[in-house]
């Protein structure tokens, strides 16, 4: 399978916006412009996507990693954060973070990567929410 990793454009607006519903399409538009929305593709069809922001204005905090049902477990997440991280770093970041919930399995799939526990978060009817560093 060959894929393709790169920053969202206006072309994958609608698939976004279709697909993130943790967000409304005009802050998925702004991200775009922001590049802070990475894209992964197999043979220009969008698969899979990493939103992101900064925890503090200043280090980068991936909110939202997916990967369609059919193409997970393959390793396709894994390189999409590797794009992500090296990305980081290009722009003289040597933290990120992300968080996940208690009840999720993707606790597992940051620690493999590198992701060590850094705190906690509990809000009102909610799991507790993981907070995961990295140094990069």
């Amino acid at each position: 399978m060959k894929i393709s990793i790169e920053y969202a454009n206006d072309k994958d607006s609608q698939w976004l916006i279709k697909n993130d519903e943790h967000v409304d399409g005009k802050t998925i538009k702004k991200k775009i412009s922001e590049n802070e929305i990475i894209v992964v593709k197999e043979q220009n069809k969008n698969i899979g996507y990493l939103r992101f922001g900064f925890f503090w204005d200043e280090i980068p905090f991936m909110n939202m990693l997916t990967i369609e049902e059919e193409y997970r477990k393959q390793g396709i997440g894994k390189k999409l954060v590797q794009f992500w991280e090296k990305e980081m770093k290009k722009q003289n970041h040597n933290l990120v973070m992300t968080s996940t919930l208690s009840n999720e399995e993707a606790q597992h799939f940051y620690r493999k990567l590198g992701y060590s526990d850094a705190g906690s978060l509990l809000l009102p009817k909610e799991p507790l929410e993981i907070l995961q560093i990295k140094k990069i």
